[in-house]
């Protein structure tokens, strides 16, 4: 199943959230044409460890070695190279802008805007095209203009100041949550935009930003009501509104939630405890609430007497949510992800086999058709000769002429 396969995608992105972006809608059937740096590439293709024909090496040894970051962020898009700054490289993209449906960036503010290859300038040539910007802080506001990554959105945000434990500092989040949903956004901005073009017959600029993101998401929980009332903002691993988190047992750490009345009564008869469920400092939300330490410190005597398998079975069987934490290499062995296509094993453009290592799957199972396991990563300008000859009319020789002129 391929739903966006009649769909072409031109990508200047680099880094994690603009690819990220353009994998997934690689692995929805799009044809992505990746165009990047000649010589150099994506940033982080120059990020090791290095997977090639020869095994995985600290050091890139061969062309054909890809950085393993580049291998997960960027399976089943095409490579291009083209040189945007030369006058003929950026006729050459808005050639292929032409024949794209959606425009995807993740440069800086302006930086294409300066080249000629903004919205306007891509929108005289294509007027159906769907351009979308993924940046820091968006295209306008008094911040546009500041270089930004992930830690810098997290802090900015105030994501920092709600992570962490109550005595601790400030702390990120442990994995680019910036640089990873707001992309999502992106895609689900991209499809909304491609069905108004099929009422419509009309493109738009889509201006997504990482800020915007965060602030939408964190915004779902009632924070500017904890800061008006003075309320500690950082719970660790815990909730403010239960005894929801984690737990000791005497063999290792689990999780539990107990977010209700009747879960908190489920919880109490698991821990054979039915005394803690009538007594008056648990018996109801409220009052859990503002007891939550003591039904903490109640929940903890019971649970570190168990190990942890006694006490996840004691749950399972009272339908209370819980489940162990494991370390990342105990959970991507589990075959519950591979049998969903949950995670796949990654793969390398010049390369058969699959290589060393996972790459996420498509996280959404269709009733109408699995969505089949995406093409490796490419090269450096792997896919020059197909895309040049085949939507440009360029020859080899031409190709060749280009290349030596700086251009490809």
């Amino acid at each position: 199943m391929q739903p966006l396969n009649d769909i072409r995608v031109l990508a200047v992105t680099g880094f994690l959230a603009g690819p990220y972006a353009s994998m997934n809608l690689a692995r929805l059937g799009a044809e992505v044409i990746k165009v990047e740096v000649p010589g150099k590439g994506d940033p982080v293709r120059g990020n090791g460890p290095f997977i090639g024909p020869k095994g995985k090496h600290p050091q890139q040894q061969t062309p054909d070695d890809i950085s393993t970051r580049f291998l997960k962020r960027n399976q089943g898009v095409k490579s291009v190279t083209l040189n945007l700054k030369h006058a003929t490289g950026r006729q050459m993209f808005l050639d292929l802008a032409k024949s794209a449906d959606i425009m995807l960036e993740n440069l800086a503010p302006g930086s294409l805007t300066r080249m000629g290859l903004g919205y306007d300038d891509v929108a005289a040539v294509n007027p159906a095209i769907i351009y979308c910007s993924i940046s820091g802080y968006g295209q306008t506001g008094e911040y546009a203009d500041r270089p930004a990554h992930d830690p810098q959105i997290q802090g900015m945000s105030g994501l920092m100041e709600i992570n962490g434990h109550p005595d601790g500092p400030p702390t990120r989040v442990g994995f680019y949550i910036g640089d990873l949903v707001t992309p999502l956004f992106a895609c689900y901005a991209i499809m909304a935009a491609l069905r108004d073009k099929e009422r419509t017959g009309k493109g738009q600029y889509l201006d997504v930003s990482m800020m915007d993101t965060l602030t939408s998401i964190m915004l779902m929980d009632t924070l500017e009501d904890d800061v008006e009332m003075g309320l500690p903002l950082r719970m660790g691993n815990t909730t403010r509104g239960g005894p929801t988190g984690l737990y000791r047992t005497s063999d290792g750490e689990l999780t539990l939630t107990a977010a209700s009345d009747d879960q908190w009564r489920r919880l109490a008869n698991a821990l054979d405890s039915p005394e803690l469920a009538e007594d008056p400092r648990f018996a109801e939300f409220h009052s859990r609430t503002a007891n939550v330490v003591e039904a903490r410190e109640e929940i903890q005597k019971r649970v570190e007497k168990l190990t942890r398998a006694e006490a996840l079975e004691r749950f399972e069987a009272s339908d209370v949510p819980s489940g162990a934490v494991r370390g990342v290499d105990e959970a991507i062995n589990d075959n519950h992800f591979w049998d969903r296509g949950s995670l796949l094993p990654m793969r390398h453009g010049k390369i058969d086999e699959p290589v060393p290592g996972i790459v996420a799957g498509f996280p959404v199972i269709f009733s109408d058709g699995s969505i089949p396991e995406p093409y490796g990563a490419p090269t450096l300008g792997m896919h020059n000769t197909e895309i040049y000859t085949g939507l440009l009319n360029l020859t080899p020789a031409d190709i060749a002429a280009l290349k030596a002129d700086g251009v490809v």
